[in-house]
């Protein structure tokens, strides 16, 4: 242990530890925008300069460590003036476009300028400009709005084991850009948006398409279904003041229906229906000695990122569309026949945590109703935003009930908004296919939580199955390779994009990090817990589905409407 003096205040903190950290471990608070827990330090934005007795010059807190008999100044006029020079210096070569900004009032920028008290720029002179890129229907790029803080270039590289982003040039001309400075769509980008959640600016941002929606609902010929992920349930009070975790699906039904949405559809329901049909894919391919493992396939960015570095392992994937993509083409034959709704005049809206998503939407496979399973895509935060320019006080309403009969959902379906929640749901049910029992102890907890790899084994009737389970896509190629190289054999693995898996997607509000990710996931597994139903294939409706509509599971009809195919992309892009 090192001893330290901190403003008078004596700290005591592992060897290892830095000012930071002994800072917060006193209480003190120390400005920073480059830092966050999550991401290795890079000490680059210099905000959280301290005095260090004996130094010649002002140390950056988030990277210089802590030592024994250190003395630490944080709060002097000096230090006071060195950060307000900085940040102003910052702020000179910034757009002041704040209040029509998207992240106006959830900025870290504008927090730290108000903090600080900047009332003045006393700097002025050139600043610079760079085209904006908005190539991908997922994510715009702004890098006039960019600090070059490299948040983004660090949980690119870091985390999600792409970096596609990274410093060019130097001095005034930095910028952070992909290579030879191309746009989004030309990288092998999963489109995941984590670059999004991390940014401190509005220098990356999702694709706005809060008008489209907005449009679609204004026209009278128009049927506007919309339909509701998961973890959205689970993230959506934190963007009006409720704590992380909070729950509320029943105020969101009624604030989309308050908004004017003809139904409201739970794609959860469809989650219950992805099981049924994977679960069966698990099964022949065990009974008949199919390729293995088998891959889950619900996640847009994992598929995207599979397609570009793993081509030779798209035929493990489950040939599975994602609940969204299911729920689209559902809604556009079973439903619209049901119904007499002619589907062209049915505009599908996804209400998703990811901004991969979006991406996935507009996919050209995506079209096995006739016409484009989901129209559009936006969201938690794009859905926030139109519940407060609709003027809907969502605190204040009576919780209400999705629609029938798409809005009937079990316990299995609500905790694929976690990582590990596709595994356990898929293992319920697969267990009674083969032994035609139900597993006793549903709850699977060697898969739940934030550990980047995890593996289970499970005996069921014959077979002894392996499975395991990635988050972040970092973890993900760890897993691949391992699996390309024979290190290990499973039978079924489940990948997540992002960290945490839904509840933790680029759609998600902001701010998102580990501790957030672990409130929301508690309340997924409350949501499961509290239901009756716990299993995909008990779900009534889904039952009746099959009587109805689609057969039996893996059935001809499944195939045209449920599942999809894959494309190798390329792993590496090179100038126009």
């Amino acid at each position: 242990m090192l001893n330290l003096t901190i403003d008078n205040i004596n700290v005591q903190v592992e060897e290892g530890a830095t000012i930071l950290d002994a800072a917060k471990k006193a209480g003190i608070y120390i400005p920073t925008l480059c830092y966050r827990e999550d991401l290795k330090p890079m000490g680059v934005c210099r905000l959280c300069v301290v005095e260090v007795k004996g130094a010649k010059n002002l140390q950056a807190a988030c990277v210089t460590p802590a030592s024994e008999g250190m003395i630490v100044k944080t709060n002097s006029p000096f230090i006071r003036k060195a950060r307000k020079t900085i940040l102003e210096l910052i702020l000179s070569n910034h757009p002041m476009e704040c209040p029509a900004c998207i992240r106006n009032g959830n900025c870290e920028l504008q927090e730290m300028a108000y903090r600080l008290n900047i009332t003045d720029i006393k700097y002025s002179g050139e600043k610079s400009i760079f085209n904006k890129d908005e190539t991908t229907p997922a994510i715009v790029r702004d890098p006039n709005k960019c600090i070059l803080c490299r948040r983004c270039v660090n949980v690119c590289g870091e985390i999600q084991g792409i970096g596609i982003i990274e410093p060019h040039h130097r001095g005034f001309n930095t910028s952070i850009d992909p290579p030879f400075n191309q746009g989004l769509s030309k990288m092998p980008c999963a489109q995941c948006g984590q670059c999004v959640l991390v940014c401190p600016t509005g220098a990356l941002t999702e694709r706005d398409d809060t008008d489209k929606v907005f449009d679609a609902l204004s026209d009278p010929q128009k049927f506007v279904i919309a339909q509701t992920a998961p973890a959205v349930r689970v993230a959506l009070g934190e963007a009006f003041g409720m704590e992380p975790g909070s729950i509320v699906t029943g105020q969101m039904v009624a604030a989309l229906r308050k908004m004017g949405f003809y139904k409201i559809f739970d794609t959860n329901f469809t989650a219950d229906l992805t099981i049924v049909e994977e679960a069966s894919e698990l099964v022949e391919r065990l009974e008949q000695g199919g390729k293995m493992p088998l891959i889950t396939s619900c996640s847009p960015g994992w598929i995207k990122f599979c397609e570009h570095f793993y081509p030779e392992l798209l035929d493990n994937l489950s040939t599975c569309k994602s609940p969204q993509q299911m729920m689209g083409a559902l809604i556009k034959t079973y439903y619209a026949a049901k119904n007499r709704i002619p589907p062209q005049k049915i505009v599908v809206v996804s209400i998703m945590p990811c901004t991969a998503k979006k991406f996935e939407a507009q996919r050209g496979e995506m079209v096995s109703s006739g016409y484009q399973d989901v129209d559009i895509v936006i969201t938690t935060r794009e859905l926030a935003r139109m519940i407060r320019e609709m003027n809907i006080d969502i605190l204040k309403l009576k919780p209400e009930d999705y629609d029938f009969p798409l809005g009937i959902s079990t316990g299995a379906g609500a905790i694929f908004g976690a990582t590990g929640g596709v595994m356990e749901a898929a293992l319920r049910t697969a267990y009674y296919f083969l032994t035609g029992e139900e597993l006793k102890h549903i709850e699977i907890h060697p898969v739940r939580g934030m550990e980047g790899i995890k593996e289970v084994e499970l005996e069921i009737k014959n077979f002894k199955i392996k499975a395991a389970v990635a988050h972040g896509l970092k973890n993900a190629k760890e897993l691949m390779e391992r699996i390309k190289k024979t290190e290990v054999q499973y039978h079924f693995v489940e990948v997540m994009a992002c960290p945490g898996g839904c509840l933790g997607g680029g759609g998600q509000v902001i701010p998102t990090n580990d501790s957030i990710r672990l409130k929301r996931m508690k309340a997924i597994y409350d949501i499961d817990e509290g239901k009756n139903i716990r299993r995909s294939h008990e779900n009534p409706a889904v039952l009746e589905l099959y009587r109805e509509y689609l057969g039996r599971p893996l059935s001809e009809r499944c195939y045209q409407l449920l599942h999809t195919d894959y494309m190798q992309r390329p792993k590496i892009l090179t100038r126009d």
